[in-house]
């Protein structure tokens, strides 16, 4: 795992090494175990390293063919390299290394973007291919490694991290206020826009191919996509439970080669749970790692917000070597600096727990494993699929998951919200950005079946690729590698194959009488909590009773809470100071309108009072 940077002056003017390496330092974090250099004229490619398999300096990059054909500076981890490595060498390549770094590089050099394909892993990579005079950046099928870019005038720059960006002495930074409104949306980005101002990221699964002499940017080229549907060659309910558990298994031990220590998180769910109890197998006292809340100041909900006890039960069962930290009301001011120059651009949730649980893990292993994509694949969010199960059309699908997944201000306020700079704005269509998502995706919607199919691709395609964004970022500020099993190619293609039936229990619309007595909000969460269900069933030889039966529970601390009670006059200072930088964006009185609803208990608005949180302290930091 390690760190990627690169200039390309597509005009032919040669590239300065001083900026180049300016770049790689600025995400020495994500490579502390060695840098590499590589540069020709007017193409120049930066490596920062975290040496995972082959230790040795044979592992070094930038890397290059004995021609100089190809250059490649790689972050990722391919599991099926030694395969892929065996095919290549019969058809006459030799290697020098053990490393997946140069099966990665001569298997484009075989291939070209073809091979991107048969890669079951993680990966950005960037490839100078002299004979062509062409630069190829490339992303992983899932979007777990993130790549951005940005073209300034006549040079293309990319990286790892937008923070290293920031330092070539063109680049002027911005906010994209269209990015701006987006995210206050959905508390995500579904295009590629970020909050800087021509940075985009490479989308997941994709290709972009710049060319020198070429002055405009080009599309990417997608090479891969999520497809949900119901055509499963297997028929019998066995079968789909024998097979998930044989893929279960190859994915997560594809998933422990390494010549370092590998640990794994455990939350105290189903996912994590299923990996340690497949991993501990093979890694006798493997290590595993919890963050834990103190809720002594929680209500509601959040008063069980605190897995420690369950994970410490499946520790024990395991034989695990247990670490586990707890936080408090206050360790998110603590951290929220140094988070957010981390994070760069503010994603789904809040994720400072994430970045304690990463800090917490690096101090013992190098890789740590993750339950990642369990719910995104086999249905964990059931509530919101139900919401827009029936429906007479895919307009009005469109509809209702768009009103739902308005995640923190709504459709109608923001004209209010964005009063200062609703003018540059206005014109931005954030429906049509949700239903942009649906653009490859099958839309002959006919039965319950297709709206759940197309939940799913959607929330995979977003959702997801946030919460991998996130945990990309949070971990390799601590140069510690997150792998996520769930996100093994056999095992998502399988997940895409397999009847909705096998995921969720009730497909009939859910409806609520409302002239019952009692919270409806509850009821209809007892009625839509079935998600899972194979890997449910297909890990009770795994797992014990009480973790198979578990509610799903969010890895978030209990900040509804503590946002009205230890914690409130933090957020004050910020949401009540008419001096924040947010109010250069957004209009203060309105924003207040809607926090204090929060402060008076009558909405949760935790997550729309984390992201102003975020975004202030992002303004003070970049701006």
């Amino acid at each position: 795992m390690c760190g990627i940077a690169g200039i390309f002056n597509i005009n032919g003017e040669p590239v300065s090494c001083i900026t180049l390496r300016k770049m790689t330092d600025a995400i020495a974090h994500r490579g502390p175990d060695g840098e590499g250099f590589y540069a020709d004229s007017f193409i120049g490619l930066g490596h920062r390293r975290l040496a995972i398999i082959d230790l040795s300096p044979a592992g070094h990059q930038p890397m290059s063919t004995l021609d100089k054909a190809f250059v490649i500076s790689y972050n990722g981890e391919i599991y099926n390299f030694k395969e892929i490595r065996t095919e290549l060498e019969t058809i006459g390549y030799h290697f020098i290394s053990q490393t997946d770094s140069e099966v990665v590089l001569k298997a484009y050099a075989a291939w070209g973007s073809q091979a991107f394909t048969r890669f079951n892993g993680m990966f950005a990579v960037a490839i100078w291919d002299r004979t062509k005079q062409q630069l190829i950046l490339a992303r992983d099928r899932y979007g777990i490694k993130p790549l951005y870019y940005c073209l300034l005038d006549n040079t293309l720059i990319f990286a790892s991290e937008i923070k290293a960006l920031l330092v070539h002495p063109s680049f002027r930074v911005e906010m994209d206020k269209e990015g701006l409104l987006e995210y206050l949306t959905f508390q995500n980005f579904f295009t590629d826009k970020t909050l800087f101002k021509g940075v985009k990221i490479l989308p997941a699964g994709c290709t972009l191919t710049f060319s020198l002499g070429s002055n405009q940017l080009p599309l990417p080229v997608q090479y891969w996509d999520y497809h949900f549907s119901t055509h499963s060659p297997i028929k019998d309910g066995r079968e789909y439970l024998a097979e998930m558990d044989r893929l279960f298994c190859q994915a997560v031990n594809r998933q422990l080669i390494a010549d370092v220590d590998i640990g794994s998180y455990l939350s105290g769910g189903i996912d994590s749970g299923s990996i340690t109890s497949l991993a501990a197998r093979q890694l006798p006292y493997i290590k595993t790692f919890t963050v834990g809340f103190d809720t002594s100041s929680a209500s509601g909900i959040e008063m069980a917000f605190d897995e420690r006890p369950m994970a410490e039960r499946m520790s024990y069962l395991f034989k695990t070597e247990h670490y586990e930290m707890v936080l408090k009301a206050g360790d998110m001011e603590r951290v929220m600096r140094k988070l957010t120059w981390h994070l760069e651009e503010p994603r789904v949730g809040q994720c400072y727990p994430n970045f304690y649980a990463s800090q917490l893990a690096s101090k013992f292993v190098k890789v740590i494993l993750a339950g990642t994509g369990g719910d995104e694949l086999f249905g964990g969010y059931p509530w919101r699929y139900y919401r827009a199960l029936v429906n007479y059309s895919f307009e009005e699908y469109v509809d209702k998951y768009y009103h739902f997944w308005q995640r923190l201000i709504p459709s109608q306020m923001m004209p209010e919200i964005f009063k200062p700079i609703w003018h540059e704005i206005k014109h931005v269509n954030t429906r049509d950005i949700f239903k942009e998502v649906f653009k490859t995706h099958e839309n002959k919607l006919s039965t319950p079946e297709d709206y759940i199919n197309h939940s799913l691709y959607f929330e995979a395609k977003t959702f997801l690729h946030g919460l991998l964004v996130v945990e990309d970022k949070m971990s390799m500020a601590h140069g510690l590698e997150t792998r996520v099993p769930f996100l093994d190619n056999d095992l998502v293609d399988f997940a895409m194959q397999i009847p909705v039936s096998t995921k969720l229990g009730n497909l009939e619309m859910v409806k609520l009488n409302e002239n019952d007595p009692g919270n409806k909000v509850a009821k209809y969460f007892s009625k839509t909590n079935d998600g899972k269900l194979i890997l449910r069933q297909a890990m009770k030889k795994y797992l014990p009773e009480e973790v198979i039966n578990l509610e799903k529970k969010g890895f978030s601390a209990p900040d509804a809470s503590w946002f009205k009670g230890e914690s409130i006059e933090y957020v004050k200072s910020i949401v009540y100071n008419p001096q924040s930088k947010i109010y250069d964006y957004l209009d203060q009185q309105a924003v207040l309108k809607l926090v204090n609803q929060h402060f008076e208990g009558k909405e949760n608005r935790r997550l729309l009072i984390w992201s102003l949180l975020n975004l202030e302290n992002w303004c003070h930091q970049f701006l």
